[in-house]
């Protein structure tokens, strides 16, 4: 019985995980197969489609030989998990129940009196909810197809692999995978090699932590002293990019010796420590190294240099001193050792060296091979655009929160002839590099995937319906009418109660010129020139709040408006990070009288607000393109400012026009690569081997595979 119980716990975790990440489900049979009377699987399916979901043909077929019981345990959790995904889990009750009519109907001077008694109150005003027609609206489902745990597994060791940074939701999908599965499970998890650096410290973290793997496992994976001090901090809590610094844990004896056991089989040690030496520091505190000082003399070393400050040149103080007197060639020297930094330093090299720049691409393409994907492909594509002169360059930092930084286009001109050299090698290296993938036979590329873009750093992605790119473009569904909605709620987080919590949603509309028109939120409920109104400002939620925004297209486009940027600002100042639950999305409505207010079949997507600050930018629409470009990101406010739109309008406008003038890698372009390296382009699906589309074959949003697969 016991076994059974753990068994289903298990498989509740990897379904709630699999459908999240990839819409399937595992259905095992029973060992005597049965007929599931129509009745349950009908019920199922129109419960569901209120949902925006259906069984695809292969799944109905499996699941109607469930025995009855069976099957009504996948239903129950399956439903429960829908509404998460989808925010029908929760409870929506706005201002004004008659939304949107009942705000455009009312006198200014009643939303006033209204918003002035909520606040000294936090009652809503009484009013009588009509009777909404059903909805009118018909919205395309989408597809729950059949899985299988070998293929489950098969996706979790792909995102292990991946060649960039993986989110927070990942790394959670990740460490509940290797608790629960079994030991000859996690040997067909874990890959022969993990390729970036921050997930082999999480990944051999959730490893020891969960007590699943020894020094010989360990070890496979840590080759560096960075990996080691990134594995003690993933063992503390902390995070693995090392923006921030983490406080350790005390380790226990035998802990400590595994670390310096690795460490000691590092090479360089001393020069990687000094690179973030106060951690070092901090860790050698705790490691004791001189009590090993026999067993780990390397480490006793290391530690000694950096806790006593003795001398020691590094290859970095090297480089810098080259390139601040303008060593060319020294620099070059040193680069070409380190082929990443290399290409990462490649626009400085060229900036400072005059006449000899041609020599410095010679000297890239010399190194050009031992670069990897990821780097090549920025390269690339930062030579392609380097002419084009747009106002701003957008960064985003390093570290888990969602954050970007713009500063002024402000790069002297490169010889075009040389940008297009650079850009050339880069093509013929990856060419080569994928051509050794797998053939792809005939390979069909949907154009639209040049607007999303290649996942190169996911660390700070939020947790949302769909996993896309920061940046990448979607097209809206047929519709007139964008309702945005958000909902969360107050009380106690860890032990410590939250205490009044006003999240406010709003809407700010621009031109085309980023000229401001109008915004829509709790000050202006409604637009007096546009069909925009506000359901109405809710300034607490000890039971759950909710707010609503609706935007009219082609009211909005007629007089002048382009850009709408939603933020959802946290009014009563608690950080994201410290409340029981915040999410924010939005539905595209045809009819947006008709239905309910919160229509789960019609949610486009849904992002589950948890970044440590006060302000987010989930989406930017481009309502003259019919594009969503999706943002997911976290703004500082302005001390010396009010926490609302107002007050935080100079810098919404800048992440606005910084987020719509991005130029990152995009996926059409990586795939022609593949296609050229390994396949044959065709302008027909119907005629393709491999398909790579917006919604069949590998998609923008097969993020673990195309960071696995695709990224090699």
């Amino acid at each position: 019985m016991i076994r059974d119980i753990a068994f289903l716990v298990v498989l509740m975790n990897i379904h709630t995980i699999y459908l999240r990440r990839a819409n399937k489900l595992i259905v095992n049979r029973g060992e005597n197969c049965c007929s599931l009377p129509p009745a349950y699987l009908a019920t199922a399916l129109n419960n569901i489609e209120q949902l925006g979901y259906t069984f695809s043909p292969a799944l109905m077929q499996a699941v109607r030989i469930l025995p009855v019981r069976q099957f009504e345990e996948l239903y129950v959790q399956l439903l429960a998990e829908l509404k998460v995904l989808t925010g029908a889990h929760v409870t929506y009750k706005p201002m004004y129940p008659d939304f949107p009519n009942q705000v455009m109907a009312v006198y200014e001077a009643e939303l006033y009196l209204n918003a002035i008694y909520h606040d000294y109150t936090l009652d809503v005003p009484e009013y009588e909810a009509s009777k909404r027609t059903p909805l009118l609206d018909i919205t395309k489902l989408k597809m729950i197809d059949l899985g299988s745990e070998a293929e489950f597994y098969v996706m979790m060791s792909r995102l292990m692999q991946a060649n960039t940074s993986i989110s927070e939701t990942d790394k959670a999908d990740i460490e509940a995978v290797i608790e629960i599965a079994e030991q000859h499970k996690l040997s067909e998890l874990l890959p022969e090699h993990i390729p970036f650096k921050e997930n082999v410290g999480f990944i051999t973290g959730a490893l020891l932590k969960h007590d699943k793997a020894d020094t010989a496992l360990i070890g496979r994976y840590v080759k560096s002293a960075t990996d080691v001090l990134r594995l003690a901090v993933a063992w503390s809590g902390g995070d693995v990019s090392l923006a921030e610094t983490a406080r350790f844990r005390k380790f226990k004896r035998s802990e400590r010796r595994l670390l310096l056991g690795l460490l000691e089989q590092c090479y360089p040690i001393t020069e990687e420590m000094l690179k973030y030496k106060q951690r070092w520091i901090r860790l050698g505190e705790i490691l004791h190294p001189s009590e090993y000082k026999e067993r780990y003399s390397r480490c006793q070393e290391a530690f000694d240099i950096l806790r006593n400050n003795k001398p020691f040149t590094t290859f970095r103080g090297s480089v810098e001193l080259a390139l601040q007197y303008r060593d060319v060639w020294t620099s070059i020297d040193l680069l070409m050792q380190r082929p990443g930094e290399f290409a990462r330093r490649l626009d400085h090299l060229l900036r400072i060296s005059d006449d000899d720049r041609e020599y410095v691409a010679a000297a890239f393409g010399e190194i050009a091979k031992q670069a990897a994907t990821p780097v090549l492909l920025q390269v690339k594509t930062h030579f392609t655009h380097r002419h084009e002169r747009i106002e701003l360059r957008t960064f985003f930092p390093k570290g888990n929160a969602a954050k970007a930084v713009a500063i002024p286009h402000q790069l002297p001109g490169i010889d075009r002839g040389l940008c297009e050299g650079i850009v050339q090698i880069c093509d013929q290296v990856l060419v080569e590099r994928f051509s050794s993938l797998p053939p792809l036979g005939k390979t069909y590329i949907d154009r639209r995937l040049a607007n999303c873009l290649v996942p190169f750093s996911q660390r700070s992605a939020s947790k949302a319906l769909r996993t896309i790119v920061r940046g990448s473009r979607l097209a809206m569904p047929e519709g007139d009418t964008i309702r945005f909605f958000s909902w969360w709620k107050e009380g106690d987080v860890s032990g410590k109660p939250t205490g009044r919590v006003d999240i406010d949603l709003s809407a700010v509309m621009y031109d085309t010129n980023w000229r401001y028109m109008e915004h829509i939120s709790y000050t202006n409920l409604r637009s007096a020139s546009m069909r925009a109104v506000h359901s109405g400002d809710i300034v607490a939620a000890p039971h759950g709040a909710c707010e609503f925004i609706d935007l009219h297209i082609p009211s909005i486009v007629e007089q002048g408006g382009r850009y709408v940027i939603a933020t959802l600002q946290s009014y009563t100042d608690q950080p994201y990070c410290d409340l029981p639950e915040c999410f924010v999305g939005w539905m595209m409505r045809k009819k947006p009288g008709s239905g309910e207010i919160f229509e789960p079949s019609t949610v486009a997507d849904k992002i589950d607000v948890t970044a440590n600050t006060r302000i987010a930018i989930p989406v930017i629409l481009d309502l003259v393109t019919r594009t969503v470009v999706w943002t997911d990101l976290s703004l500082t406010r302005h001390p010396g400012y009010h926490n609302n739109v107002e007050g935080n309008r100079n810098g919404i406008v800048i992440m606005g026009q910084a987020m719509c003038t991005l130029r990152k890698p995009n996926l059409h372009d990586l795939f022609t690569l593949h296609a050229i390296a390994r396949g044959e382009l065709v302008g027909n699906v119907n005629e393709a081997d491999a398909v790579f589309s917006m919604d069949k074959g590998v998609t923008p949003f097969a993020v673990e595979e195309i960071m696995a697969e695709y990224l090699a």
